[in-house]
C-alpha cells in the first residue's frame, strides 16, 4: 500500500500521530476531525495515499463506493439522527481552490443539531 512519509493523514493511518478512531478495515481509516464544524464530524480516508479526488482512477471505484456506503452507517453510530428528520453532510474538498488543506483524499461526514460552527 502506498504511503507518503510527509502526509499527516498517512501518519495518522500508520498510528504515528494519535487520533480518535471511528473505523478501520484493510482499505479505510475513519477518525474524528480535530477542529469539528458540527456536533458529529469525522473523516474517512483510504489507507492508500491518493492525493485528491482528482487523482482517482476507474480502479478506485469500489473504494469510493465503500466509503459512500459506509458513511451513513457510521454517521448514525456517531450520533446523527436518522433520515429524513436527521441527516448529515458528506463533503470532499478537492484542490486548493476547492478548500482541500491536506492533500490526501478524505471524505468529511458532518451532522447533528444545527446551527453548526461552519458548513
Amino acid at each position: 500500500m502506498s504511503s507518503d512519509p510527509n502526509c499527516v493523514f498517512c501518519k495518522i493511518v500508520e498510528g504515528k500521530i494519535p487520533s480518535r478512531k471511528v473505523y478501520e478495515d484493510e482499505d479505510l481509516f475513519g477518525f474524528h476531525d480535530i477542529a469539528p464544524w458540527a456536533p458529529v464530524h469525522f473523516m474517512l480516508v483510504p489507507k492508500k495515499h491518493i492525493a485528491s479526488m482528482a487523482q482517482l482512477t476507474p480502479d478506485d471505484a469500489a473504494l469510493m463506493g465503500k466509503i459512500m456506503t459506509l458513511a451513513p452507517k457510521l454517521a448514525l453510530e456517531q450520533g446523527c439522527r436518522p433520515y429524513p428528520d436527521g441527516g448529515y453532510r458528506v463533503v470532499v474538498n478537492t484542490g486548493t481552490e476547492g478548500g482541500q488543506e491536506v492533500h490526501h483524499l478524505h471524505v468529511h461526514v458532518m451532522g447533528g443539531p444545527r446551527p453548526w460552527l461552519r458548513g
